[in-house]
Parts: C-alpha cells; structure tokens; sequence
C-alpha cells in the first residue's frame, strides 16, 4: 500500500455547523427542565460546547456544572457542490459598541460562506471570531440579493474574458527540456 495523498491545510474546511441539545440539570424543584436546541458554527466540537454553554447562561440559568448535553451533532450541506448564495444576520463586538449586521455571500456550502464571513470580519473590521454572533443564515434566491458584489454574478449572460493566453506550441516543435525559459 503506498502513502495516501496529503490534504493541502489551506483546503480543509475551517468552520462547521454543529447542533446542539442540552438542558439544565433536573432538581427537586424542577424535575423536567425545558430543553434547548442551538444551531451554532465553530471550528470544532469544543468550541462549539463552549458556546452552547455561553448562550444558556444567557438564555438561561444554566451553566455547564449545571447542566447536562443530550446531543451534539455535526449538520452537514445537503448538496455540497451546488454554489448557492446566502443572506446572514450577525451581532458583533467592536472596541467602541456592539453592531448589527447583514452581509450576503455566494458559495457551494454554508459553512464556507461563515468561513468567508469571519475573513471579511477580521480583514475590514478587526473583529475576532470570538466576537461575531450569527443570529440567523438563509439561502437566497436571486431576485433577494441586494448586494452588488453577489448581483454581478447572477446575470444570465455572464462572460469572463480570457487574458495573456499562451499560444499552444507546435507537435513538431516541442522538446521535453529547454535551454532557456519561454516568453509568452
């Protein structure tokens, strides 16, 4: 058996898109507790517990001695290789205030627009992962994208233009080694 091929790190999905169900812990004075069910991205599968507990104790009174994990599930894309665009709202954390905001992407999962999502975040806004909360993703038709960089790209007739196209060389002319480098 040879060595199988390594994954580029570059390729690898960044973020993943976990479900979540938990509760508080039952006591004598509540014996069923009210059970919850969060939709959350992160990087693994304990930041995203993480968060879970973060939201609860904010939902709730729960914290995570206090509580107890029923299901933690990794959600996957139904059709991973169909490029879709979607719409997310988001809560962020600046160094002065706490900011609303709508952005809209165009990718083949949802995951990868959350991956996209945090770059821009962190490249415009030196927001930090930590600070971005998703309060709600949909996936967008056409005629819902507002954005111009996402409307540029739905027109029926869209065509890239080829530029600095090298000129195939000849059967008889082509040699396995040269001497010097090409110019094109």
């Amino acid at each position: 058996m040879g060595k199988s091929a390594a994954i580029c790190p570059t390729l690898v999905q960044k973020m993943h898109q976990y479900q979540i169900v938990g509760r508080a812990q039952p006591t004598k004075k509540q014996p069923e507790p009210k059970i919850y069910r969060m939709k959350l991205f992160a990087k693994n599968k304990v930041i995203a517990r993480s968060k879970f507990w973060y939201f609860m104790k904010k939902l709730t009174k729960a914290k995570k001695t206090g509580g107890e994990l029923l299901a933690l599930n990794e959600i996957g894309e139904a059709h991973p290789l169909k490029p879709s665009n979607y719409g997310v709202w988001f809560r962020y954390q600046s160094r002065t205030d706490t900011h609303n905001m709508y952005k809209e992407f165009r990718d083949v999962t949802l995951t990868g627009a959350i991956g996209q999502l945090m770059q821009e975040m962190a490249g415009r806004h030196r927001a930090l992962p930590e600070s971005i909360q998703i309060i709600d993703t949909k996936e967008l038709k056409a005629d819902e994208c507002k954005r111009a960089h996402v409307t540029q790209i739905l027109k029926p007739n869209l065509r890239f233009p080829q530029i600095n196209r090298i000129k195939p060389i000849l059967p008889k002319l082509r040699r396995t080694f040269y001497c010097k480098p090409r110019s094109s």
